[in-house]
């Protein structure tokens, strides 16, 4: 059936293992990050069998679908407290910055006969989640108090929300203010996680701190890409997720629209280039599904025009293939446009070798 993603088991299982044979040797674990494709086991698997010693998402539904394969798993968003006992669970470390979510997670662990470990998030500056660095010492102290629950590390988010990029001194900060933790509170540090992909660049230029021992790694595993600069990795694959939909109509068409122009179905006042008339395909997919911004044809001599719910329109004129009603048609996609791919019950999704 189409519209469908296939997802290259092999590629994955590439990518993978080209990050673990960069950082393991440097005393580096990798979490592989499985929110992007819904957590599907067999990719999931593919990871661990290029070498990834964890698994972590932000649901905990994906954590409940991985629970057959036999690794660690972190449940990457800071828990809410309708799913504590779940988390504890399903989930072998969690990561953390409110103490009234320890204390739920500590009492659901010491009644289901557990101990539940926790990573403390700490806000270096991209104002997402986390503990501000100066409140961090407070914080601790109340939580080494919490029974059922170990602090087992301590880790930060960069670049997702504030655009602000990983380097040695906010890296550094979070090493520091590991290693006075461990010292003062006597704890067990497993973890110093210093982000995700966008960490990767410093490893390249010999700039990767001392200390930092684990990264979360998404998108680089899945496309191939480093998120600080947005630049592909050699050696590694882009095409390793690959979405394929039915034309379900074909005709030669005025690339404007006839008549005054309003809003589109999103609230949006389009603007079109004039190109004359052209050949114009539509796709059996859309916005409810993709994020059209995020497509890119494996024909490189097709134009994506627009979309609209339910509809990809494609400008085909320049294309050296025939295509006909009921042709298939492949694209690549960014991080935004599979993780809404991903998600989507429309799309199916299939892995192939």
């Amino acid at each position: 059936m189409y519209p469908k993603i296939e997802i290259s088991q092999s590629k994955l299982k590439h990518n993978s293992k080209t990050m673990c044979d960069l950082f393991t040797p440097r005393g580096v674990s990798i979490m592989g990050v499985t929110k992007c494709f819904c957590a599907i086991p067999e990719a999931a698997q593919a990871m661990v069998d290029g070498g990834i010693s964890m698994l972590a998402d932000s649901r905990i539904n994906n954590l409940k679908r991985l629970a057959e394969i036999p690794v660690k798993k972190v449940l990457l968003r800071l828990p809410m407290h309708n799913e504590i006992e779940d988390v504890v669970r399903y989930a072998d470390y969690s990561l953390n910055s409110e103490l009234s979510t320890l204390k739920l997670l500590g009492k659901a662990a010491v009644s289901l006969g557990k101990v539940h470990n926790i990573i403390i998030m700490v806000d270096l500056g991209d104002l997402r989640e986390g503990v501000w660095a100066e409140d961090i010492d407070k914080f601790t102290s109340e939580a080494v108090r919490i029974s059922g629950i170990k602090i087992k590390g301590f880790g930060a988010n960069l670049t997702c929300y504030g655009g602000v990029i990983p380097d040695e001194t906010n890296l550094g900060n979070l090493v520091k203010i590991s290693e006075k933790m461990k010292e003062k509170y006597n704890l067990e540090i497993e973890i110093v996680s210093g982000g995700n992909s966008s960490s990767v660049y410093l490893m390249s230029e010999n700039r990767f701190p001392s200390g930092i021992n684990n990264l979360r790694l998404g998108e680089i595993l899945l496309l191939g890409r480093e998120t600080a600069y947005g630049k592909v990795v050699n050696g590694m694959h882009r095409d390793t997720f690959t979405l394929k939909a039915e034309i379900i109509e074909l005709k030669d068409k005025p690339s404007v629209p006839i008549g005054n122009i309003g809003m589109d179905a999103f609230g949006n006042i389009p603007s079109h280039e004039d190109r004359g008339i052209i050949r114009r395909g539509i796709i059996a997919v859309g916005r409810q599904d993709i994020d059209p911004d995020g497509l890119f044809p494996t024909d490189n001599k097709i134009d994506i025009l627009g979309a609209s719910s339910d509809h990809t329109i494609l400008d085909v004129t320049n294309s050296s293939s025939e295509y006909k009603v009921g042709d298939i048609v492949e694209f690549h996609m960014d991080y935004s446009c599979l993780l809404r791919a991903s998600t989507s019950e429309y799309v199916d999704k299939i892995m192939v070798d």
